[in-house]
């Protein structure tokens, strides 16, 4: 992703649409979670901290994450760390997959900067790892995910409401 997330003016808007991610980074907070162990989040601070002091200069960052239900181990974790995300200033937004299927909302997985770039991300379906990234420059494919974004926002419940679904 290089300095993408870095270089952004105002918005940077990310579609999840997998129900698992597998990353280094966290692992063992994935693994504590799932055997009812408390984390700490120290790895997640550097994160939170950019979060913030984007915030503070007014950009704002959103995700929408489509997902399967009944939940995923993952999503659930997700909706954990997700919390401390929305404290630092992200709005994240769950959508399930079956309402953006009707609504036809079928993105990449990927982050749109500025409203410009589209930078899809790849996963490998094995092991669900990132296997990189690429700007997509079809004009037709970028102004998809606009009119999906803007679909897909106005139907997605915010993290507090979406985990108050499920209790």
């Amino acid at each position: 992703m290089g300095g993408l997330l870095d270089n952004f003016q105002r918005t940077a808007f990310r579609f999840e649409i997998r129900d698992r991610y597998n990353s280094e980074v966290g692992r063992e907070a994935f693994r504590k979670f799932l055997a009812g162990e408390p984390d700490d989040y120290v790895w997640h601070r550097p994160w939170l901290d950019k979060l913030r002091r984007d915030h503070q200069q007014g950009k704002r960052w959103q995700r929408v994450r489509i997902v399967s239900v009944p939940l995923s181990d993952w999503i659930r974790y997700g909706t954990e760390v997700a919390r401390l995300n929305v404290l630092a200033g992200e709005d994240i937004r769950y959508l399930r997959r079956q309402v953006a299927g009707g609504l036809g909302i079928a993105p990449y997985d990927a982050w749109l900067l500025d409203d410009e770039t589209l930078v899809r991300l790849h996963f490998n379906d094995h092991d669900d790892t990132f296997a990189g990234a690429e700007v997509v420059a079809d004009d037709a494919v970028l102004r998809s995910h606009r009119q999906w974004r803007q679909l897909a926002w106005q139907h997605a419940q915010p993290l507090a409401e979406f985990v108050a679904s499920f209790s």
